[in-house]
């Protein structure tokens, strides 16, 4: 597990670049590619306090519980930290479902198009890894018991 986490520190950052959706207006014209940083930029022009929020939830959040994953399976870090990693792994997956959300609405709307792209898969496999590491590693380690 400690060595899916190593991966994740690569993948996150791919995953953040990579197109989540293709969105149009109308079916006639093109679609735009939608990236995690396309649509941080975007906050970043219109809504400070907004994109400071999902910067946190989408960015720093699965990076830093990755990080101190890392530090607790290679005895860096102290191993008691693991329930507050657990809880930043919470707030990563607060984006994916409100992702998931914003497609929902969208298609129902139906004056534009949305699409899924291969990034969204990315990005919603390294939350899933990502969570799938911090629960083994919060796990106990089994002790046989003495009689």
């Amino acid at each position: 597990m400690r060595y899916l986490n190593l991966l994740l520190l690569i993948l996150f950052p791919l995953a953040w670049f990579a197109p989540m959706l293709r969105a149009g207006l109308l079916p006639l014209f093109g679609l735009n590619e939608i990236s995690v940083m396309t649509g941080l930029q975007a906050l970043w022009s219109e809504d400070i306090y907004l994109a400071l929020l999902v910067t946190t939830f989408a960015l720093f959040a699965p990076y830093l519980k990755t990080i101190g994953l890392a530090l607790v399976h290679f005895g860096l870090a102290d191993a008691r930290i693991v329930p507050a990693l657990l809880f930043l792994g919470k707030l990563a997956m607060a984006d994916i479902f409100l992702l998931a959300l914003y497609i929902v609405v969208l298609k129902g709307i139906g004056v534009g198009r949305v699409e899924t792209a291969w990034g969204l898969y990315l990005f919603t496999g390294c939350i899933i890894a990502s969570l799938a590491v911090s629960l083994s590693t919060g796990r106990p380690a089994t002790r046989p018991r003495r009689r």
